[in-house]
Protein backbone atom coordinates (compact mmCIF):
# COMPACT_ATOMS: atom_id res chain seq x y z
CA UNK A 1 0.00 0.00 0.00
CA UNK A 2 2.59 2.26 0.78
CA UNK A 3 4.60 1.87 -2.75
CA UNK A 4 1.27 2.35 -4.05
CA UNK A 5 1.12 5.99 -2.26
CA UNK A 6 4.68 6.74 -3.50
CA UNK A 7 3.87 5.58 -7.19
CA UNK A 8 0.83 7.65 -7.54
CA UNK A 9 2.63 10.72 -6.16
CA UNK A 10 5.52 10.15 -8.56
CA UNK A 11 3.21 9.91 -11.50
CA UNK A 12 1.59 13.08 -10.13
CA UNK A 13 5.05 14.77 -10.21
CA UNK A 14 5.49 13.62 -13.32
CA UNK A 15 2.47 15.19 -14.93
CA UNK A 16 2.90 18.23 -13.81
CA UNK A 17 6.28 18.55 -14.54
CA UNK A 18 5.32 17.57 -18.15
CA UNK A 19 2.80 20.24 -18.30
CA UNK A 20 5.09 22.69 -17.35
CA UNK A 21 7.78 22.03 -19.55
CA UNK A 22 5.42 21.69 -22.33
CA UNK A 23 4.28 25.76 -21.44
CA UNK A 24 7.35 27.03 -21.08
CA UNK A 25 8.60 25.30 -24.12
CA UNK A 26 5.91 26.55 -26.22
CA UNK A 27 5.85 30.49 -24.95
CA UNK A 28 3.13 30.42 -23.19
CA UNK A 29 4.03 31.36 -19.77
CA UNK A 30 6.78 34.25 -20.91
CA UNK A 31 3.58 35.72 -22.73
CA UNK A 32 1.62 35.80 -20.32
CA UNK A 33 4.38 37.26 -18.18
CA UNK A 34 5.03 39.79 -20.41
CA UNK A 35 1.40 41.08 -21.00
CA UNK A 36 1.22 40.97 -16.90
CA UNK A 37 3.95 43.05 -16.73
CA UNK A 38 2.98 45.61 -19.58
CA UNK A 39 -0.36 45.93 -17.99
CA UNK A 40 1.20 47.00 -14.91
CA UNK A 41 3.77 49.60 -16.74
CA UNK A 42 0.71 51.34 -18.62
CA UNK A 43 -1.21 51.14 -15.68
CA UNK A 44 1.66 52.86 -13.55
CA UNK A 45 2.26 55.39 -16.27
CA UNK A 46 -1.56 56.57 -16.49
CA UNK A 47 -1.35 56.76 -13.07
CA UNK A 48 1.37 58.92 -13.10
CA UNK A 49 0.16 61.43 -15.63
CA UNK A 50 -3.40 61.93 -14.19
CA UNK A 51 -1.02 63.03 -10.98
CA UNK A 52 1.01 65.00 -12.96
CA UNK A 53 -1.74 66.88 -14.93
CA UNK A 54 -3.67 67.25 -11.77
CA UNK A 55 -0.73 68.72 -9.65
CA UNK A 56 -0.41 70.86 -12.69
CA UNK A 57 -3.65 72.28 -12.80
CA UNK A 58 -3.29 72.70 -9.36
CA UNK A 59 0.10 74.71 -9.94
CA UNK A 60 -1.44 77.35 -12.43
CA UNK A 61 -4.15 78.31 -10.03
CA UNK A 62 -2.53 79.00 -7.53
CA UNK A 63 0.05 80.84 -9.45
CA UNK A 64 -2.47 82.48 -11.55
CA UNK A 65 -0.86 81.35 -14.74
CA UNK A 66 -3.48 81.02 -17.83
CA UNK A 67 -3.90 77.12 -18.48
CA UNK A 68 -3.49 78.08 -22.48
CA UNK A 69 -0.23 77.50 -23.65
Amino acid sequence: MKKLLWVSIGVGVGMLATKKYAEVKSGAALNRQVSKYTDRVADYLEAFHQGMSSREEELRSALGVDAAK
